[in-house]
Formats: structure tokens, C-alpha cells, sequence
């Protein structure tokens, strides 16, 4: 069987090992092909091919529940579920997502883009089972860091605690994750475990104590402690902390063995309760490149087979605001050893891995725990370091408590760095940083500001490192800046909540925040050919906003748009409109931004085109507002 001819799971039910080992080889080659061309995930689904098929071959998927953490490690499962003919276009506009999708295919039972979730939601599909008296079976597999998530472990904690709920967990170990001693002790005794005398032993033990006399049908608590010391002697070591939360721990597995991988899950299934069983995979198996170098592979963009080099691009680009970031961050850290760099297991997405190599006692990375990093920097704070919080927009939400109740409620003075905020591109809703404007200007003690290009983005840092009255945030963009140079000494903070005129004219105000700033000095330029003259501020921030400057210049022009690359409801342009209404100057006022709509995965130009956010769109939009009112002034 071809893997072209697989549209259902089902499909592997009774294949052999070795046909289910030439489809494995198959997979990784549609999987290589697709993303060296497009660019994707690649560690993660490369290590758990024969996971996927092995457990898939023992579930029935038009009944039985999977789900699967993040979703990056969820290529091979989209290969064997309808997908095959359209994985060309994965992550790409109207294509297959790089994540799982609930609308997408009825086999995607849970989307996720952010970790730590899998078991929460598998344990709630096996309570509904439950609750409705129905028999499907229900497995989330999790790895790749997702443990290290508190969200994973409060479910653990849960399901433990149901001892009648039938679940089973797959932990994806690739020692990228939690980092246990997998060899050959702990191998050995999970074999004497699963072997009859042992599965007697452990499974009827207390069979056998209540026929001992003066027993009866309940073990004394001595009694009690005898039968769990003697199963905790059958228990790899790795797995006891398993057991004790309530679970049946079996592995570790090895990841790659088709056999041993079948027979450990159809046991599994077999047994009462919540079980996990522990496999041990390889990230980026069978592509060796990425094997030497799991983190670099991880995902990558396009890039050549062979090599495994990125293909180049056909021009340079300017400075990318990570590297940015990274630059000058070390340069401000190794004048101050008070700055503390905190990142939740994105070190390389963030530059913080550079801070790691040049001063790694000013470096923290707490794993895939958002929630832990802000209230670890606020302690930092109450001590007198200055803690820099670099999280993508979309992860830092889920820190949104401990920003208000732990940092900003003690006007602790924590500096967050969001990179990726705004419009991501080929990763989609989930991972679009469309909301930190929002969710963040509504909590007092907080600054906000967005850069217009990595010279003033530098200025921000330096001002963000300086502050201390209070929490203060800083969006920037994925990707390149604009091409302006870079300053090397002499960084000045910013004076707090002063924004800059950068043109002049009677006709209309244009109000850009961050990454709006040149579309909206472009839109200017194409509207001033028609005869309509803008005056352009660059906000710099979004809270404090700069009303001395702003609530004049409204009222004397009369007319005023706001450009934010991020959600309109509660955003920037919300923030000026409350501003104008507060003071009392009614004014007309168009914002621009993106509306309440989830923005897909597309390349970034796309979404900002199909949202008219691009100069020549900004443009047409205020001619088609401004001239008809225009016209309908002179008529009246």
C-alpha cells in the first residue's frame, strides 16, 4: 500500500510491520519534501512517524479520541488522514495548517498552536464519554517541552485522582522535553512488569491479601503500604512519580520499534484508569542532519535537501528585530549585571540564546511555563534586578493573571519583550499576536510603545531597561526591520508617552502605532498626488498616549485615522477614540487595524493585504471617507 491511498486511519488496521515500516519511510519523505519546499515543523513530526502509525493501528479513529499537544508534531497524523494530496500547501493561504484544526478534518479532535493542553482536553472528552455511557477510547500525546507546562501537570494531578476514568497519555520523550535516565535498568524492569507473573502480581495483589485470614474484603493500612511497596519495586524509577499521581506507568518504549510500540499500547488499552506510557523517540529521526542539531531543525524555513542549508534569498534583508534585540540587550547586560534575560523555552526565537553564550548568569529559562516566568521576574523586581521578559505576544496571554495580580497591582518594575507581535504569517490564529495591545492597556501600571524601525526600537529597549515606575511592554514584529542603521553608542531612553510628528499637513491625521508608521507615511505620500495633505505621528506609545500633542492636532485638522497592526476592539485606535471622547473633541475617526475576525495562515503580506492595511489600501480608504464628505460639505 501506497501512503497516497490512505485517506482513513483505519486503513493501517492489519498491515504488517513491514508494510507498516515502508509507509513509515514514506511519510518522512513526503514530510522532508513538503517542508524543505515550504518551510514547517520538522524535528517534531520526523520523531514520532512510528508512534503515530503504531498507536493508530490500535485504535478504531471513527469512534476512538486523539489529541495531540501543540499540533507541530502532528505532520505524520494530517499524512494518514486525508491530507496527503494537499500537503504541498502546507502552511500556506487556504492550505493545510501547520496545526490541527477541529474544521479542518473531523480527525483533528482538538486544535492547539500553544502547549501544556492535550491531557486537559483528552480528560475532558473521557469524562463526557463517561457521563453519556459511552466506550470510545481517549489518548493525548504529549512531548517536546509540553511537560514542563504547569496546565499539563494540574491535569495529571486531575486525572490521577480518577481512578474509574479511562485515559491514556503518550509522552513523547526526545529528551527535548523532560530528561529522565532511559536505559537499560528501567527498560528491564518495566519488562518484568508487563510479564505475567509480574502483571499477577502487581494487578491481583489484593485478590490475594483478602484471602488471607482475618483480612476480609478491605487491606489494613498496613497491609496497604506492603501491596503499593512491593508494585513501586516493579516500577522503573522514572515512572514512580507517575504512579504515585495515580497513574499506570509503562516504558520507556523505544519510539522507532513498530512491534514494541503495537504490543505496549494494545496493553495499555487493556488496563483500568489513566495510563501513560512513556516513549522514547529521536527529533528529527531518519533526516540525520537534524538529528545532530534538534533545536536548528525544530523548524526551519525552506532550505535544500542535501545540505540542509537555507536557500538564499535573491536579496539581502535589513537587521531581523530578534537579532536586534539580542545585540543590543548583551551590550546594555554587560554594563549592568543587574538586567536578568527571562525566556519560557524560546531562547533561539527570542536572541535570548546570545545573552545565554555571553553572560549566562544574566540568563533564565524556566521551560514552557509563561505563567511562572512573570511571577519569577517579579521577585526579581522586589530585589532590585531589572528582569526582561522576552515571550511572543501570543504566549505571554497566558500570563495575563500575573501580570496584573504579580507584577502591575505591585508596581513592580518588570520589562516585557514581546516579539511577534502582530501579523505572524504561516502559523496562524494561534500563534498571531494580535491581542497584547488589548489585554494589556486596560491594567494600570503599565507603559506600552511599539518601535517604527530598529533604530528606534533600540532607544525602547534602553527605555524599557530604565524604568521603574511600573511594569512597561514592547511589541515588535517578526522578521526584518526597515533597513535603517543601526546605533552602535549613545542610546537614550525615551521620554515616556511623547510621541513624534513625522509630516505635516492641514487635511488629515494619520496616527501610526509601531509597525503602521511607514504604511502610514507611504499612504501620505500617494494621498498628497491627490491632493490630500496629512500630518503623520508616530504614537510611540500606546499608553500613556501622547494627548498634548495628539488632542490638538485633531482638533485643528478635523479629521483622524489610526493605523495598529493588532486588534481594533480595546487597541490603539480604542485608546485614541476614548481620548478624543474624554476630552471632548468630536472629531470623525476611522481606525484601521485588523477587525474581529481570526487572522488564518497566510504569508504576512497576504494578511495584511486581504485586511487593506498595506500604504496604497491605507490610502484608497481614506479618499474613499474623506472626498465624499468632502463633496457633501461643498453641496451643503
Amino acid at each position: 500500500m501506497h501512503l497516497s491511498e490512505i485517506t482513513h486511519p483505519n486503513q493501517l488496521h492489519g498491515l504488517s510491520i513491514h508494510q507498516l515500516e515502508q509507509i513509515a519511510r514514506q511519510i518522512r519523505e513526503k514530510h522532508l519534501e513538503t517542508v524543505a519546499a515550504s518551510g514547517g515543523h520538522l524535528g517534531p513530526g520526523l520523531g514520532v512517524v512510528e508512534l503515530t502509525l503504531a498507536l493508530y493501528q490500535t485504535l478504531d479513529l471513527d469512534h476512538d479520541k486523539v489529541v495531540w499537544d501543540v499540533g507541530h508534531q502532528a505532520y505524520p497524523h494530517k499524512l494518514i488522514t486525508g491530507r496527503y494530496n494537499n500537503f504541498h500547501t502546507l502552511r500556506q493561504k487556504d492550505g493545510v495548517a501547520g496545526y490541527l484544526k477541529r474544521c479542518e478534518s473531523k480527525f483533528d479532535h482538538f486544535g492547539a498552536g500553544h502547549a501544556s493542553t492535550s491531557i486537559s482536553a483528552a480528560l475532558g472528552m473521557a469524562l463526557a464519554r463517561d457521563l453519556q455511557g459511552e466506550k470510545y477510547k481517549v489518548v493525548a500525546v504529549i512531548g517536546d517541552g509540553a511537560l514542563t507546562g504547569g496546565m499539563a501537570l494540574e491535569a495529571i494531578n486531575h486525572a490521577g485522582h480518577l481512578p474509574k476514568t479511562n485515559l491514556m497519555v503518550v509522552l513523547n520523550d526526545n529528551e527535548m522535553s523532560i530528561s529522565p535516565n532511559v536505559g537499560a535498568i528501567p527498560r528491564y524492569l518495566n519488562k518484568m512488569r508487563l510479564s505475567p507473573p509480574m502483571q499477577f502480581l502487581t494487578d491481583n495483589l489484593e485478590e490475594q491479601f483478602k484471602h488471607l485470614p482475618f483480612v476480609g474484603d478491605s487491606l489494613t493500612p498496613e497491609l496497604q503500604r506492603v501491596k503499593e511497596g512491593m508494585k513501586r519495586l516493579a516500577v522503573p524509577k522514572v515512572g514512580a512519580v507517575f504512579e504515585e499521581l495515580g497513574f499506570t506507568y509503562m516504558g520507556p518504549v523505544d519510539g522507532h520499534n513498530l512491534e514494541e510500540l503495537i504490543h505496549t499500547f494494545t496493553q495499555a488499552h487493556k488496563i483500568q484508569g489513566p495510563v501513560l506510557v512513556h516513549v522514547a523517540t529521536t527529533k528529527g529521526k531518519g533526516y540525520a542532519i537534524a538529528e545532530k542539531d534538534q533545536v536548528g531543525y525544530h523548524a526551519q524555513s525552506p532550505f535544500d535537501l542535501a545540505t540542509g542549508k537555507a536557500k538564499p534569498s535573491n536579496k539581502p534583508k535589513p537587521a531581523d528585530y530578534s537579532k536586534v534585540f539580542a545585540h543590543t540587550l548583551v551590550k546594555l547586560a554587560e554594563n549592568n549585571p543587574k538586567i536578568i534575560g527571562i525566556t519560557a523555552a524560546m531562547a533561539t526565537g527570542t536572541g535570548l540564546d546570545k545573552l545565554q553564550q555571553k553572560l549566562p548568569k544574566q540568563y533564565i529559562d524556566v521551560g514552557i511555563a509563561e505563567q511562572h516566568a512573570v511571577t519569577l521576574a517579579a521577585g526579581l523586581a522586589c530585589e532590585g534586578m531589572r528582569p526582561v521578559v522576552a515571550i511572543y505576544s501570543t504566549f505571554l496571554q497566558r500570563a495575563f493573571d500575573q501580570i496584573v495580580h504579580d507584577v502591575c497591582i505591585q508596581k513592580l518594575p518588570v520589562f516585557f519583550c514581546l516579539d511577534r507581535a502582530g501579523i505572524v504569517g504561516a502559523d496562524g490564529p494561534t500563534h498571531q499576536g494580535m491581542y497584547d495591545i488589548a489585554y494589556l492597556r486596560c491594567i494600570p501600571n503599565m507603559v506600552l510603545m511599539a518601535p517604527k524601525d530598529e533604530a528606534e526600537f533600540q532607544r525602547m529597549i534602553v527605555t524599557g531597561v530604565n524604568y521603574t515606575d511600573g511594569a512597561i511592554a514592547l511589541r515588535y514584529p517578526r522578521g526584518s526591520g526597515q533597513g535603517v542603521p543601526l546605533m552602535e553608542e549613545g542610546w537614550e531612553p525615551l521620554p515616556i508617552g511623547k510621541a513624534e510628528i513625522l509630516r505635516q499637513g492641514d487635511d488629515i491625521l494619520l496616527l501610526g502605532y509601531g509597525t503602521m508608521v511607514y504604511p502610514a507615511m507611504q499612504a501620505a505620500e500617494i494621498l498628497s498626488e491627490h491632493g490630500i495633505e496629512a500630518t503623520v505621528v508616530n504614537a510611540r506609545f500606546a499608553k500613556p498616549l501622547d494627548t498634548e500633542l495628539i488632542l490638538p492636532l485633531a482638533q485643528q485638522i478635523g479629521r483622524v485615522v489610526t493605523l495598529e497592526e493588532g486588534c481594533l476592539m480595546g487597541g490603539f485606535g480604542s485608546a485614541v477614540a476614548e481620548a478624543l471622547l474624554d476630552a471632548d473633541v468630536a472629531v470623525p475617526i476611522k481606525r484601521l487595524g485588523v477587525p474581529d475576525v481570526l487572522v488564518d495562515h497566510a504569508k504576512p503580506e497576504q494578511s495584511l493585504s486581504s485586511l487593506g492595511l498595506t500604504g496604497p489600501q491605507i490610502a484608497d480608504t481614506i479618499r474613499e471617507w474623506v472626498v465624499p464628505a468632502a463633496v457633501e460639505a461643498v453641496r451643503s
